[in-house]
């Protein structure tokens, strides 16, 4: 399978190298289109792959799409793509907002797959969500999903609805963890610690929470409970959190992320 990624840029080159560090393809069949001389100059030393700059020297040679331009960018690229694409193409879209209807209608293509990873997939530690038109094949959806779990893990999901959720969840999510990991960081200062100390303490603290997360059948509940013995520190910190109704208020924002991105969907 040959694979053209649109778009050089951060998102575009770790789907580059993850592909070929996961050994999945071979740089003679993995391309990049880029626009910026500047930057095309740069993806030419990284070996991954052949950089071109002109549609009308890789399109047509290309299995597989992916589509990882900024959204805002998407309707001056699409008009000068279109003479070199055909229906038999597959196309993985990675740009938030960007519905696969649209895709369809200003391309006049049907095999659309719409995938949203997040932050940590440029350190194969990402979460991606994705969904396909019905036209998309079942070995072509397995194809393009081990693609995709070579940035992380992924999921397939029945509607493109859920795509909107995810993004409220995980493709977003990184930003909710570092806002709670900064307020710690502040607070252990405030409490005497380095501002060194205070990064270690609260980093390794999220990543062996998760990790013995990860590793057990416990719910996040039953780990508070374990966690918070009765009269102690834990306890003290938690009852100030469900005065302030930190739970809900979380929840509230979750739905806030979730709303824009459904209107961004719809274009507003």
């Amino acid at each position: 399978m040959n694979i053209l990624i649109i778009g050089g840029g951060n998102m575009g080159l770790t789907y580059a190298r993850s592909f070929l560090e996961a050994h999945v393809m071979k740089q003679e069949d993995l391309m990049i289109l880029e626009k910026s001389e500047e930057r095309a100059a740069i993806l030419a030393t990284q070996n991954v792959g052949t950089v071109y700059g002109s549609p009308a020297d890789c399109l047509e040679k290309a299995d597989l799409i992916v589509l990882a331009v900024k959204p805002q960018d998407i309707t001056s690229l699409f008009p000068v793509v279109k003479p070199y694409i055909d229906d038999q193409q597959v196309f993985l879209s990675i740009m938030a907002g960007v519905r696969m209807e649209y895709i369809r209608e200003e391309l006049g293509v049907t095999k659309i797959i719409r995938a949203m990873p997040n932050l940590p997939a440029q350190i194969g530690m990402g979460m991606t969500a994705f969904t396909s038109s019905d036209e998309v094949t079942r070995i072509e959806l397995v194809t393009v999903q081990n693609l995709l779990n070579t940035t992380g893990k992924a999921i397939y999901l029945d509607t493109e609805e859920l795509i909107d959720a995810a993004t409220a969840i995980s493709g977003s999510g990184p930003a909710y963890v570092y806002y709670y990991m900064n307020a710690m960081i502040e607070s252990a200062k405030t409490l005497g610690f380095t501002e060194s100390q205070a990064e270690l303490l609260v980093g390794q603290t999220f990543m062996g929470s998760v990790h013995l997360e990860n590793r057990n059948a416990l719910t996040c509940k039953e780990w508070i409970a374990k966690v918070a013995s009765k009269g102690g520190t834990t306890e003290a910190a938690i009852r100030v959190f469900n005065e302030e109704d930190v739970h809900d208020k979380i929840i509230k924002g979750l739905s806030a992320a979730h709303q824009r991105a459904v209107e961004l969907g719809k274009g507003g």
